[in-house]
């Protein structure tokens, strides 16, 4: 799973699921300031995300996410991860 289908996936998610317009959500676009993406929010997100990667997904690794960039990279890495690993 590449960058863009990673960041493919979280735009239909948070349209999907949030009804935030396609034009507000851009990889700077900022989760809370920007797309009103609370935490409780964030967690139904990562929920929802946890197919890409086919396991449970680790809070910690989303700590520090702010953008929606940052999510694509956290899920990269655990991807990644999970490939060096097999």
């Amino acid at each position: 799973m590449n960058q863009a289908a990673i960041y493919e996936r979280i735009v239909q998610i948070l349209q999907d699921t949030f009804d935030i317009d396609a034009a507000r959500i851009t990889p700077e676009a900022r989760l809370y300031e920007d797309l009103d993406i609370d935490s409780i929010d964030a967690v139904d997100l990562i929920v929802q995300l946890k197919p890409l990667v086919g396991k449970r997904l680790n809070a910690e690794a989303f700590k520090s996410v702010r953008t929606i960039q940052d999510v694509v990279d956290a899920l990269q890495r655990l991807v990644s991860e999970d490939l060096a690993v097999h």
